[in-house]
């Protein structure tokens, strides 16, 4: 339970920084500024559109790698083309992955 309270001066600029970031992680101001204050990585909750496009990039991956698996035999150059697209796609799956952890 917590009981005691900790005031600090902010502008009011901050103020609204402060509780924007907080919405956006899906946190109170308080557990907001107590989870930064105590050095935790706060992160952001994806938004809708966000997600859809996460699920469109893993669709893409998936299709590009059977592209490549397709015409490994017929066209080697092809094959690497289509494999480093979906190595991209990948690297940046990985990314979005740590930004929502």
């Amino acid at each position: 339970m917590k009981r005691t309270y900790i005031k600090f001066r902010c502008s009011i600029y901050e103020k609204k920084l402060l509780q924007k970031r907080a919405e956006r992680a899906g946190l109170s101001l308080s557990e907001y500024c107590r989870s930064s204050a105590f050095g935790h990585t706060v992160i952001e909750r994806l938004t809708e559109e966000q997600l859809d496009h996460y699920k469109m990039l893993v669709k893409y991956k998936g299709n590009f790698t059977r592209i490549g698996n397709m015409f490994r035999k017929h066209n080697p150059k092809l094959t690497s083309e289509v494999e480093q697209l979906a190595e991209e796609i990948r690297t940046h799956l990985n990314n979005f992955k740590r930004r929502k952890k």
